[in-house]
C-alpha cells in the first residue's frame, strides 16, 4: 500500500461516523484522499465529534435501510472506491433489535451493493462484516475463510448472511466492472471507542469515574486487535481490487498475531494497570449466549497480501490508555487522534518492508 496512491483519490465510506469508520475517513484524509461519508447522525459522545472528524470530508447523514437514499448518495459522489463498514455492530443489542440487525446488516448490505452496480466510476469495493461471521463451534483451531458462515445470535447470524450476499453479489454481477471483496477483522479496539456493552468502553468509563470496572465473561477468548491493523489491511485489499487484481476479490481475515489472542481478564489486567486504577470484579449473572472462544487463521492476508500485525496486543493497549487518559485530561482528540495515527503508519510501512518484526 502507497500513500501516494491515494492522493486525490474518490472514495465513498458508509458507517464513516462509528468508531472504525471514523478512524477509517481519518487515514484517508491524511492521505489526500477526497471522502464522501454516509451514516446515521453520530452519536453525542464519539470518536467523530470528539475528532471532528467531519471537517475532513464530505458529510451525509442516511440510513442504508433506505434504498433510495443510499444509491442517490453514491451515484452523486462520483466514487472510484468503497468501504461499506455501516452496520449494527452489537452482539448483545442484537438480542433487543433483531429485526433492525438484519435489515441493517444484510438488506442494507443489499442496497449498497445494488446501488454500486449503477456507479460507472467504481473500480473497487471493500464490504466489512466480521470475525463473527463464521458456525462457531467453540473450538481452539481459527478460523479460515473457506469455513462455514453462520451464527448463534441475530449480529453473528447477520454477518454470516452478508458474507452470503457479497459472495452473490460478486458472482452474479460484478465479474466485469468494480472488484468486490469482504474483509473479516478481529475484536478491533482503540482510543475513542464509546460503544456500550463492549469491553474496552465498559472499561475505560468505570476507570475516568474511578470505580472497578464489572468484566461479564473473563475467560472469553477473542483475537483482539488495535483498529489500525485492520483498517492497513483494508486499504491494501481497495488499492489491489483498484489495480485489476481479481485474486483479492474474496474473502480475507485480519487478526492479531497467533500468541496475541488473548481471554478478556488478560485485557483488564493489563488496562487496569495500565491506568493506575481499580482492578476489575466478576460476578455470576444471566446473560445472553456469547461464544467463549473465537480466533481468526489470517495465514492467506500474511502469504498473499505480505500483511501482517505491526503492534503485539500490550502495545495497542498502552495506546488505547494513553488516548483517553489525554482526553480525559483535557487534551485535544483530534491532535491525540492523528499523532497515533502518523506513529503507527509508520511502524506499518516498516512492518510491512520487513524492517520490523511483529
Amino acid at each position: 500500500m502507497t500513500a501516494a496512491f491515494w492522493q486525490g483519490r474518490k472514495v465513498f465510506l458508509t458507517g464513516h461516523s462509528g468508531f472504525k469508520g471514523s478512524w477509517l475517513a481519518m487515514w484517508l484524509a491524511q492521505m489526500g484522499a477526497e471522502v464522501t461519508g454516509f451514516s446515521l447522525p453520530a452519536e453525542a459522545v464519539s470518536l467523530f465529534r470528539q475528532a471532528g472528524v467531519e471537517h475532513g470530508l464530505t458529510h451525509i447523514e442516511g440510513d442504508i435501510r433506505d434504498r433510495t437514499a443510499i444509491e442517490a448518495a453514491i451515484l452523486q459522489a462520483h466514487p472510484e472506491i468503497l468501504f461499506h463498514l455501516a452496520a449494527q455492530p452489537l452482539v448483545r443489542l442484537s438480542y433487543d433489535c433483531p429485526l433492525e440487525t438484519f435489515a441493517t446488516n444484510v438488506q442494507g448490505t443489499a442496497h449498497v451493493l445494488d446501488a454500486c452496480r449503477r456507479a460507472a466510476d467504481l473500480k473497487a469495493i471493500v464490504c466489512v462484516t466480521s470475525d463473527k461471521c463464521y458456525e462457531n463451534r467453540e473450538w481452539v483451531w481459527p478460523y479460515r475463510e473457506g469455513d462455514p458462515m453462520g451464527g448463534h445470535d441475530p449480529y453473528s447470524a447477520s454477518k454470516g448472511a452478508a458474507e452470503l450476499v457479497i459472495a452473490s453479489y460478486r458472482r452474479s454481477f460484478f465479474g466485469k466492472g468494480p472488484l468486490l471483496a469482504s474483509v473479516r477483522a478481529g475484536n478491533v479496539i482503540g482510543g475513542g471507542d464509546w460503544a456500550a456493552d463492549r469491553l474496552i468502553p465498559d472499561i475505560v468509563r468505570a476507570l475516568i469515574a474511578g470505580k472497578p470496572p464489572f468484566i461479564r465473561s473473563p475467560a472469553a477468548i477473542r483475537p483482539w486487535q488495535h483498529v489500525l491493523e485492520a483498517l492497513g489491511g483494508y486499504l491494501m485489499i481497495a488499492q489491489r481490487l483498484f489495480e485489476g487484481d481479481a485474486s483479492a476479490a474474496t474473502g480475507w481475515n485480519f487478526g492479531p498475531a497467533d500468541d496475541d489472542t488473548r481471554p478478556v481478564g488478560w485485557i483488564a489486567d493489563h488496562m487496569c494497570a495500565g491506568w493506575g486504577g481499580p482492578h476489575w470484579f466478576t460476578e455470576p449473572q444471566d446473560q445472553p449466549h456469547e461464544a467463549m472462544i473465537l480466533k481468526l487463521d489470517c495465514s492467506k492476508a500474511r502469504t498473499e497480501l505480505g500483511w501482517r500485525p505491526a503492534l503485539r496486543l500490550r502495545d495497542a493497549l498502552d495506546t488505547i490508555v494513553a488516548w483517553h487518559r489525554s482526553v480525559a485530561d483535557g487534551g485535544d482528540a483530534a491532535q491525540i487522534s492523528l499523532a497515533q495515527l502518523t506513529a503507527y503508519r509508520a511502524i506499518f510501512e516498516r512492518t510491512l518492508s520487513g524492517k520490523e518484526c511483529s
